[in-house]
Formats: C-alpha cells, structure tokens, sequence
C-alpha cells in the first residue's frame, strides 16, 4: 500500500466521521448514513490494499 493510498483512504475515512457527526448534530439521518458509508468504503479499500500488500511479500 502506497503512502498515497493510505493518506487518501484515512481522509475519506474522516470525511466519513466527520459527515456522520454532522448528522448527528442535526438529526439528519441520510448524513449519518452517507457519513458511515463513506467510512465503510475506505475500510474495504484499506481491506483490498493489505490483501495486495500481502501477496508482494
């Protein structure tokens, strides 16, 4: 996994947190939502680049 990668996965894992906390505040459930999917997209991203990270070696 690139360094590139991982800083682009871990902001859009913020971004995810960030768009849900948001949400939250304002009882906005379709945030909330969007912001949790938004961090689930960057954990399977993380998932995909350890799996070809584990196969390099």
């Amino acid at each position: 996994m690139s360094a590139s990668d991982k800083i682009e996965n871990a902001a859009q894992d913020l971004k995810g947190k960030a768009t849900e906390a948001v949400g939250k505040v304002t009882k906005d459930d379709s945030k909330v939502a969007d912001g949790k999917a938004e961090q689930s997209s960057a954990s399977v991203k993380k998932a995909g680049e350890n799996v070809k990270d584990a196969f390099k070696h």
